[in-house]
């Protein structure tokens, strides 16, 4: 692993969504970042762009000398890696920088980027990089290991918090929770997992499956989802993981007022009620599985809305329903420790 003090690169991409990797380190790793490097918000702070953190926007590496590792911070379509970039990246190799990337273009595959990191003796880390390639075995797992899968009606709507936010609060509980990582954002944070979305066809339900072998030592394992089954770009990485994992519970994550896939705003998406049965459906294939809990991202509600909007999703499923940050993650994980206990029964 890198050395953890990070400057996050975000030039020309410093909103929630492109960002969301900064936004989520900064969110659970505040005490490794240094900076954020983007001379579009020079002078202003996290807070200000993402709503979260304190952390300082730079136009310079220079104005971070205490940092260790340059990191990505944003997680693009098709993971390409800016051509504007690569003069602050041989920059930051020259200030014997480690470069952590979560990026589909491999740093180590870039021969210009190999030759100046091994001539100053940094290390470039491809967090989407995986030996791993293995094909499903549909393996027993051990009953006594709870696993609980975050889905949802699109990508980018908070299925990675939400399952981070649920693990904290069944560890504060008391419970043995591991939140296990299946996108860069993830395991960049967490410290492992597989990238699921970076493994070749075959070998993503393998990737998932194993991810749940590494961790089936723990009481319960909650793991990240990855797109939709009706995002037309990224359905299936999220049925190779849904079938790989072999969930007991599901938590699905919804934006109000997400009206098209991001990234394909030509399209429309299926109501709620026909998204959840769909991936119920896909879930309950090899062993029961349905949807015990809604994480509503009200990042663009007010409070007030917020409210109406929780109270009429818990109308239509009589599931409980809330946003893990604004309201606490306490309802999941109250219907995560009923099934539990419903199961041991």
């Amino acid at each position: 692993m890198p050395n953890r003090k990070f400057i996050i690169l975000t030039e020309g991409y410093a909103n929630p969504i492109a960002a969301k990797t900064a936004v989520c380190v900064i969110r659970y790793c505040p005490d490794e970042v240094v900076a954020l490097l983007d001379s579009t918000q020079a002078g202003r702070t996290s807070r200000e762009v993402f709503g979260v953190g304190d952390v300082p926007f730079v136009s310079d590496l220079a104005e971070a000398p205490n940092a260790q590792t340059l990191l990505f911070g944003i997680a693009n379509p098709g993971g390409k890696i800016p051509p504007a970039w690569r003069s602050l990246m041989l920059r930051a190799i020259e200030r014997s920088l480690d470069i952590v990337s979560g990026m589909h273009d491999f740093l180590c595959a870039d021969a210009e980027f190999a030759a100046a990191a091994a001539a100053r003796g940094v290390r470039l880390i491809d967090v989407r990089k995986s030996p791993l390639k293995r094909v499903s075995q549909a393996v027993a797992f051990p009953p006594n290991c709870l696993r609980i899968h975050t889905v949802g009606h699109d990508c980018s709507v908070g299925k990675m918090i939400a399952a981070v936010e649920l693990t904290r609060e069944l560890k504060r509980r008391g419970h043995d929770a591991k939140f296990a990582a299946t996108g860069q954002t993830g395991i960049i944070v967490e410290g492992d997992g597989y990238p699921i979305d970076c493994m070749v066809a075959d070998f993503i339900s393998g990737a998932a499956e194993q991810l749940v072998l590494d961790n089936q030592h723990h009481e319960i394992v909650v793991i990240e989802g990855q797109g939709s089954l009706v995002h037309p770009f990224y359905s299936g990485v999220t049925l190779g993981l849904l079938h790989g994992c072999q969930p007991q519970g599901l938590i699905f994550c919804y934006e109000p007022g997400r009206t098209s896939p991001l990234g394909a705003n030509h399209i429309q998406l299926p109501p709620l009620a026909r998204i959840l049965r769909l991936t119920e459906s896909c879930a309950d294939v090899y062993q029961a599985c349905r949807v015990i809990g809604i994480s509503m991202n009200s990042r663009r509600l007010s409070a007030d809305d917020a409210e109406t909007e929780r109270e009429r999703i818990r109308a239509e499923f009589g599931l409980p329903v809330c946003d893990v940050v604004r309201h606490g993650p306490g309802e999941l994980a109250d219907a995560v420790l009923r099934l539990q206990q419903e199961l041991a029964r």
